[in-house]
């Protein structure tokens, strides 16, 4: 079986993140036997849906976390059984399986309880009981698998057995004064005993020991409807073995039973099994369905997903629940973060432009050709995160990238270019909400908590009419979300300059950083383009020269 590798760039991904997933991730299935998936942590924002329909690749799935869930877990398979099935059925699965539960389905495969080793053993406590068989309803099939016993006669006009049971190791007057119509007799090869049987009406005769049943006692037995089996045990074994034709319905339990879903999260699966003391809890699926059972054992055969971080190396930047994953590789061009790792990894950290100039390089470092989708894919990427070679993060690297992959994808750089950027800037129908997040990171320097959001225009003038509402917005975000400083970042691709609007208790690294001064809030700053290279450095330098 394949190993599963998900690829992921950060939160509120943007070109650059999406389709250097993608890439490596059709890297990693080209050059290991290994599952690459991958996936994405937010919406994709416009410029990013252009690219993937214009070179025409599918949406990466969409993953809100990697914590682990049951789904993740080593559990017991054995097959479900039918309510009706017997005691003896269930107890043999127990053991061939080695398990102590087992689930029990209706019809429609959908769960209606649990029959545990202990109800078999509970069960066996009411061998006194010797009406037994006609609370359970036992059915003629389950006697028969029971007793290991072959059908001489069945009456199946008779559906149930209402009587007690009786073993006739007594002389015939004994026999008359306990025996009953309905009651179902086990007795020996002594045809007086088995003719008074009949004649009292019982519903059923077990004879024991495989003794031959004369054939008038066959025929009395039709006419009068009492079936009649035949056992090879003796009249003791028999009479304890009966109790296994039991169905499960009977001694299982079907009331406030904990179950869990394939998708919970471990963690919230353990804490109910600390407060609970079942030894075996059902996993059902969407539709009620049982895939199996787990104990408190299982827990300790978590599987970790592996996975291979983008574009980021920030905990706070990367999926939920990255602590319950293996991280296998990092792929990036931002400055080292702290994410940690139990084990040496791959990490590669390049100064270009963009992470896709680094995933490029892998392959041709590897003499592995891109499919021209994929070419595609990484030009785009490379074009949206340098600006075209505007962005002061650009490189030769990134530069020589791109002429080559521009071949391989077969477009016009400059023309596709326009497409792109004019397809990624358009504010048209976005809310604020959406244009901060569109892209949008955290950063924590020095136990400063600073947001910083990018959006890259060709119409900077268009944003005013909504400036107020993004402070708005941007303010009650610094507060609810416990931010020092949020950023946002308009970015005037055209006249290479960003419009800076900042909110927060800590606006006032803006002027210290920057050389600026804030007027209801903002400052335009030319020359500003590069988040990752202009705005974090000179942001960290103020946040230390302030402490």
């Amino acid at each position: 079986m394949k190993d599963i590798i998900y690829v992921t760039g950060h939160k509120n991904p943007d070109t650059d993140s999406i389709c250097s997933a993608i890439a490596y991730a059709e890297f990693k299935n080209k050059t290991q036997n290994a599952d690459a998936i991958p996936i994405r942590l937010g919406e994709l924002n416009k410029e990013t849906q252009f690219a993937l329909d214009y070179f025409g690749v599918d949406t990466p799935k969409l993953v809100n976390t990697l914590k682990a869930t049951v789904n993740d877990l080593n559990m017991d398979t054995a097959a479900p059984l039918s309510p009706e099935v017997s005691l003896k059925t269930a107890w043999n699965l127990m053991k061939k399986n080695n398990i102590k539960t087992i689930p029990v389905i209706n019809e429609n495969d959908t769960f209606l309880g649990i029959v545990s080793l202990s109800d078999l053993t509970s069960a066996y406590m009411d061998i006194w009981d010797n009406y037994i068989i006609a609370k359970s309803n036992v059915s003629f099939e389950n006697m028969l698998d029971a007793l290991s016993g072959k059908s001489i006669y069945h009456n199946d006009k008779s559906k149930k057995f209402d009587g007690k049971i009786i073993v006739t190791a007594m002389n015939s007057e004994g026999i008359k004064k306990v025996i009953e119509p309905g009651d179902i007799v086990i007795c020996g090869n002594r045809e007086e005993a088995q003719q008074l049987a009949i004649e009292s009406d019982t519903s059923l005769m077990i004879v024991t020991g495989n003794h031959e049943i004369d054939a008038k006692i066959i025929e009395k037995a039709s006419e009068k409807g009492c079936s009649i089996i035949s056992t090879p045990f003796d009249s003791f074994t028999t009479s304890r073995m009966i109790i296994q034709s039991i169905p499960v319905k009977y001694v299982m339990t079907s009331d406030n039973i904990i179950s869990f879903k394939n998708n919970d999260f471990v963690e919230n699966v353990q804490e109910t099994m600390i407060k609970t003391r079942f030894g075996s809890y059902p996993i059902l699926d969407e539709n009620n369905k049982v895939l199996g059972t787990i104990s408190r054992f299982h827990l300790i055969s978590k599987i970790n997903k592996n996975v291979v971080l983008v574009d980021h190396n920030e905990l706070s930047q990367s999926v939920d629940g990255l602590e319950d994953a293996e991280v296998t590789e990092i792929i990036d061009h931002h400055r080292i973060a702290d994410i940690q790792t139990g084990l040496p990894i791959y990490f590669r950290n390049e100064p270009v432009g963009s992470t896709a100039t680094i995933v490029a390089s892998i392959y041709f470092e590897n003499g592995i050709r891109p499919s021209k989708q994929i070419a595609g894919l990484l030009c785009s990427a490379i074009i949206s995160d340098t600006l075209l070679f505007k962005s002061p993060t650009s490189t030769d690297m990134d530069k020589l990238m791109l002429n080559r992959l521009s071949k391989m994808a077969n477009i016009n750089v400059e023309d596709y270019a326009h497409q792109l950027f004019k397809a990624g800037t358009s504010l048209t129908g976005k809310s604020v909400q959406e244009i901060f997040n569109q892209d949008f990171k955290t950063f924590n320097l020095l136990n400063t908590k600073i947001g910083v959001g990018q959006i890259s225009t060709m119409d900077l003038d268009g944003f005013e009419p909504m400036k107020n509402e993004m402070l708005e917005y941007m303010n009650n975000k610094c507060k609810n979300e416990n931010y020092d400083l949020l950023l946002l970042m308009l970015t005037d691709i055209i006249q290479e300059g960003s419009e800076l609007i900042a909110v927060g208790e800590k606006t006032d690294l803006v002027p210290i950083a920057f050389n600026v001064t804030l007027k209801d809030n903002c400052a335009y700053i030319p020359d500003l383009l590069s988040r990752k290279k202009q705005v974090i450095p000179p942001l960290t330098s103020a946040v230390e020269s302030s402490k």
